[in-house]
């Protein structure tokens, strides 16, 4: 079944890219597949309601605080309702043994965590992203921000979650890996997690560097090869709601999952396709549904 929605979007064997509302695609998905789900695996990047017009520093350079309509903040009421709508609909899209992972900021990640306590969902655990190299507080009234929260949830306390715990284990010297994962500023501004994937760095790092432009808030490449890695099988189905430029396909892909993302914004969206074009170019993968 290949569920169909009239927006622009993007079909290939392995991946489906829609530039369109998510809570629309979500709701088409839906209307095919119903509380049963269909995605194992679900990573979201949701808007931070942080665009006011003010100043911040990114990348040594003061910059206005201005990523667009869609991350500016309607209060915390309207925000959190617009946060449970989209979290109710991955809910429902999840296999009954998938997991739901949330990057955001204080600004977005405790709703989100009210949300999905809200909803039934088991968070699994709180992994703090921290950033040694973070950019300076110019206001000099407060600490320095130097992580993001990161909330993995299942869909329910009954799910038997996918864990890679043995590679996770193997990758961390022989020791159990802990849920903050420190990361380091590289080719330029962009931040990569830090591990040991030696050869991995080189194969990652080749997709990403190719990217001549980024999404505001895109994450690193191996941050998502690891979220995936560890909690998902190959061949698993993937959403990625606010796709922003691809990163999660990209990764999903070079780990020979299958991927379904959602853009709205006309040049992410196009950023997003011809990232996920070029990989294919020299990865055959398996169909995807």
């Amino acid at each position: 079944m290949k569920p169909r929605l009239a927006a622009a979007s993007i079909t290939s064997d392995n991946f489906r890219l829609y530039q369109a509302n998510c809570l629309e695609v979500m709701d088409h998905y839906i209307g095919h597949f119903g509380d049963a789900g269909c995605f194992d695996m679900i990573f979201a990047d949701p808007p931070y309601f942080l665009s006011n017009g003010g100043i911040t520093c990114h990348a040594g350079k003061m910059v206005r605080v201005d990523k667009g309509d869609w991350d500016r903040s309607q209060g915390p009421e309207v925000n959190h309702e617009f946060n449970t709508a989209w979290l109710s609909r991955c809910r429902q899209l999840l296999r009954p043994n998938g997991t739901l992972w949330v990057s955001g900021t204080h600004h977005v990640i405790h709703s989100v965590g009210f949300a999905m306590q809200q909803l039934g969902m088991k968070i699994l655990n709180t992994v703090i992203w921290q950033k040694p190299n973070p950019p300076p507080n110019l206001s000099c009234r407060y600490f320095t921000h130097s992580f993001e929260t990161v909330l993995w949830a299942a869909k329910s306390d009954k799910s038997k979650h996918t864990f890679d715990y043995d590679k996770m284990r193997e990758e961390n010297g022989g020791k159990q890996m802990k849920d903050v994962w420190e990361g380091v500023w590289d080719q330029g501004d962009w931040d990569q997690v830090v591990w040991n994937m030696t050869s991995r760095d080189k194969k990652l790092g080749g997709v990403e560097g190719n990217s001549l432009k980024r999404h505001p808030t895109q994450k690193p490449l191996l941050l998502l090869d690891r979220i995936i890695r560890s909690s998902t099988n190959k061949n698993d189905l993937i959403l990625d709601p606010f796709a922003g430029s691809g990163t999660t396909g990209v990764a999903a892909l070079l780990l020979d999952r299958r991927f379904v993302g959602c853009e709205l914004e006309k040049e992410y969206f196009q950023l997003a396709e011809r990232r996920l074009k070029n990989y294919k170019k020299d990865h055959p993968q398996p169909r995807l549904l």
